[in-house]
């Protein structure tokens, strides 16, 4: 259900033909379509799509750029690919509202999730804050995605323009285009060579994000992490974890006594502090982890494994909610994000709720303001009972259990 995430309905114009995108708050160019996007569309005018097969359309978002190249090549697969779980649906949905055919959209860490090979033509509106190994690594190993004779048509920000035609003029690349407007620039390319897809690597066997190993002391807890470029609290605890650290700690939770908790659920789980804290204090069979952010998802599930939790005790689930749906977890933890509006924290935690046992309960961390609206929500108090509440610099803790 997308109704409490969506802002509004934008309308845009491609090849003739009107399209209509939901947006939601949360997501890049919520306002309408962005420029860089409408630079690209614009530089493929004049190209011949109408026979490619597939298309893909790496960092999605609502589904913009695959969506509008569907009008011009109405037969292709289109393959819509984000790491955000709440852009995925939002693409997938616009996907339908457009009566487009052939829409496919997952979750992918760059290429290391896109199911399939030999692409006609990729897209991508490249973000300006990936970082340029991430930047350098999305345009060279597109070669992993496209067929033999594939375009490749990506728009930047201006600020990177020299950094991606450096990149471009390797060897085996030929630059068929390169346009520039005062703020954004826009290349085509593809490659020449015939190097095997199979020895590019993939993004997180070859640590492209990873930033640093840093220990994080918290009292005597010491937790050794494998911190990420993209993730915050990449070198020091937020005052948001310390707080939630501390509520762990409250004798009320002894409510659950620590070998009751054999199922855990830890949402929007960062660099992985949260849930290694949490292993190290209940040890349960199942942990789960759920967040809309796929690089989060997989870099928490490494540092559980490198501080003892086993590989099988751990189930990822890309996706926007704060409970998986069969997971029937005894405890959930997890911090807010601050880019979602109150409807849509609301109707994550009032369904979240609806998929515990009573008795199960709920620590949610973040901005004391965010979190005063669900402790009022009527809907909320219908299914959660408030048992206690912290705050310290703006932010707070509440921890809600199940009627």
């Amino acid at each position: 259900m997308l109704d409490p995430y969506t802002k509004k309905t934008v309308d845009f114009r491609y090849a003739g033909t009107a399209l209509r995108f939901a947006v939601a708050q949360s997501l890049f160019s919520s306002h309408h379509v962005d420029i860089g996007t409408q630079h690209l569309l614009r530089s493929l005018v004049d190209i011949d799509l109408s026979h490619a097969r597939k298309i893909l359309d790496l960092g999605c978002g609502y589904g913009p750029l695959g969506l509008a190249l569907a009008q011009v090549a109405p037969e292709s697969e289109i393959h819509l690919v984000d790491r955000d779980a709440l852009a995925v649906a939002f693409a997938r949905h616009n996907g339908a509202l457009n009566n487009i055919p052939n829409v496919r959209a997952y979750g992918s860490l760059g290429y290391d999730d896109v199911t399939e090979q030999d692409f006609d033509v990729m897209v991508s509106n490249i973000p300006g804050k990936a970082g340029e190994s991430v930047i350098r690594a999305l345009l060279l190993r597109a070669q992993r995605a496209v067929s033999t004779s594939g375009l490749i048509a990506v728009v930047v920000v201006s600020p990177l323009d020299e950094l991606v035609e450096k990149t471009l003029s390797g060897p085996g690349i030929e630059t068929l285009l390169h346009r520039t407007t005062a703020a954004h620039a826009v290349f085509h390319y593809r490659f020449t060579g015939e190097q095997d897809a199979s020895d590019i690597p993939l993004s997180w066997d070859d640590g492209l994000y990873d930033r640093a190993t840093i220990t994080f002391t918290l009292d005597k807890t010491v937790l050794p992490l494998r911190t990420m470029r993209g993730l915050a609290e990449f070198d020091t605890l937020s005052y948001a974890t310390i707080l939630a650290y501390k509520a762990l700690q409250d004798p009320i939770l002894h409510g659950l006594d620590d070998d009751e908790v054999d199922r855990l659920c830890v949402f929007n789980p960062g660099q992985g502090i949260l849930p290694a804290l949490l292993w190290r204090r209940f040890a349960p069979q199942r942990l789960d982890l759920v967040g809309r952010d796929l690089l989060a998802l997989r870099t928490s599930r490494q540092n559980l494994i490198d501080n003892g939790c086993s590989q099988d005790a751990i189930e990822l689930h890309h996706e926007t909610s704060f409970v998986p749906e069969n997971s029937h977890p005894t405890l959930v933890v997890g911090k807010l994000r601050g880019d979602e509006g109150p409807d849509a924290l609301e109707h994550t935690l009032v369904t979240a709720a609806t998929r515990l046992q009573r008795g199960d309960r709920i620590l949610v961390v973040g901005g004391s303001t965010p979190i005063t609206r669900l402790i009022k929500s009527k809907d909320v108090g219908r299914h959660l009972r408030t048992l206690k509440r912290k705050r310290g610099k703006g932010n707070s803790t509440a921890l809600f259990v199940r009627k």
